[in-house]
């Protein structure tokens, strides 16, 4: 299917509108009133998340385990707004101003207050469950209970509160005081007037939000591991990361797979010493080429961090691999890292844990830096054909059961069905429509 730019411009102008839309939720609904926010972890997603919220005009009190972190963690946001006035985006009052809504402290207890609280620690689901616990027991009624995870589940965490009405998924994008995305996650047992309140105060803080549901990696992550997953396989088949990644600079995306993975850090989820499924990785990290941070990781980097195709990495890849360097169609490579997303997200609308088609496009082209030219996985997948996704799932199905073809897929194919057309029944959870 041909779209002129016009036609696709008018089309994601509708997804954002409608993604504000949370079907069967009374627009009646009374809100819960959020004046002050802790925020668990002074990070760099905490810290990040925080700053949305004293930019908006809202108190924070953000918690962390030692003054230090605490210390390090302020500066860094006091960092930030100063490296906005010094661009001349506001006066250096305002500097104040916001840094003055923030109120550190070293204790959780000390958030019982707080409208709304929002957990930021690192992703161990036995950290967050015992957090989630001690904010059952100190937060007042009332207060709205998140977290920020990005793929676990969040219906474990609100097991554990005692009042799992109040849990829901807030999952910033990194950096959290500048990516729009804000996947707003709706639990099994969350209650209408935390949803209403969530979606509410995305707008507060000038995000661009969807509401999904609970799976791993939510709607956004889900449909990346998916990418991720293949052009890992890619590269045991002898194709170099950096080809995988021009294949797919070469149709809009900013950042391929592993210039992604260099740009966040190679060792997140890894420590010194420790095999994961992913030993080409680990390889990188032992010698310390753990991404731009280190000017080292898939890619060398020179003083202005452009990427250089590394020949250590080469060397890495081929020892562990046993491949040797081969060359693949540009197209090919976009159809092996692009079709999976695409079958993946059908595959999310069949389990019922997005609104509707166009939400997975409003996650990926404010989260992940889909090219707006296309849209985003569902319309591209329009733009493409069923049939050719299908093709393409059936090959990567035959070697992975995890990447068979979604059974709407194949109806799709069949009858000549539009992907942004699905209609499954939207996001269903316990409470949800």
């Amino acid at each position: 299917m041909s779209m002129t730019q016009t036609e696709i411009g008018d089309y994601i102008a509708a997804s954002g509108h409608k993604a504000w839309e949370v079907a069967g939720l009374d627009p009646t609904t009374p809100l819960r009133d959020i004046k002050s926010v802790g925020i668990i972890g002074a990070g760099t997603m905490g810290g990040g998340i925080a700053m949305n919220f004293a930019t908006a005009g809202i108190d924070v009190r953000i918690v962390e385990t030692k003054q230090d972190a605490l210390d390090r963690g302020l500066a860094v946001v006091r960092g930030n707004y100063q490296r906005s006035c010094d661009k001349g985006r506001f006066p250096q009052d305002e500097v104040e101003a916001r840094m003055a809504r923030f109120h550190g402290s070293l204790a959780v207890s000390e958030l019982a207050e707080c409208d709304l609280v929002i957990e930021a620690v690192f992703e161990n689901m036995d950290l967050k469950k015992t957090i989630f616990t001690e904010l059952g027991r100190v937060m007042k009624q009332g207060a709205i209970l998140a977290t920020n995870t990005s793929a676990l589940d969040i219906d474990e965490i609100a097991s554990h509160t005692g009042r799992p009405q109040d849990v829901i998924g807030l999952h910033f994008f990194s950096p959290a005081n500048v990516m729009k995305l804000l996947e707003i996650v709706r639990a099994e047992h969350t209650a209408d007037d935390v949803v209403a309140t969530s979606m509410d105060l995305a707008k507060r803080i000038n995000k661009i939000a969807t509401l999904v549901g609970v799976c791993p990696g939510f709607v956004g992550n889900r449909i990346l591991f998916a990418r991720q997953i293949q052009a890992g396989k890619l590269v045991y088949q002898g194709v170099m990361p950096w080809d995988v990644d021009a294949a797919l600079n070469s149709i809009g995306f900013k950042m391929g797979p592993f210039q992604m993975s260099d740009l966040a850090g190679l060792d997140i989820g890894w420590s010194k010493g420790a095999t994961t499924d992913n030993p080409i990785r680990d390889a990188l990290c032992e010698l310390d080429r753990r991404g731009q941070k280190t000017k080292a990781g898939f890619y060398d980097y020179d003083e202005n961090r452009r990427p250089v195709p590394s020949d250590v990495t080469a060397g890495i890849i081929r020892d562990i691999t046993g491949a040797e360097p081969t060359t693949m169609d540009r197209q090919q490579i976009i159809d092996i890292c692009i079709h999976p997303m695409i079958n993946e997200a059908v595959k999310i609308l069949e389990e019922n844990k997005a609104q509707r088609p166009s939400d997975i496009d409003v996650v990926w082209l404010n989260g992940y830096g889909f090219p707006p030219d296309k849209g985003g996985p569902i319309l591209y997948g329009d733009m493409v054909g069923a049939q050719a996704v299908l093709d393409t799932m059936e090959r990567l199905g035959a070697d992975d059961p995890a990447f068979a073809p979604a059974d709407t897929l194949r109806k799709l194919a069949a009858s000549g069905g539009k992907f942004t057309e699905i209609d499954t029944g939207g996001l269903i959870t316990a409470k949800g429509t």
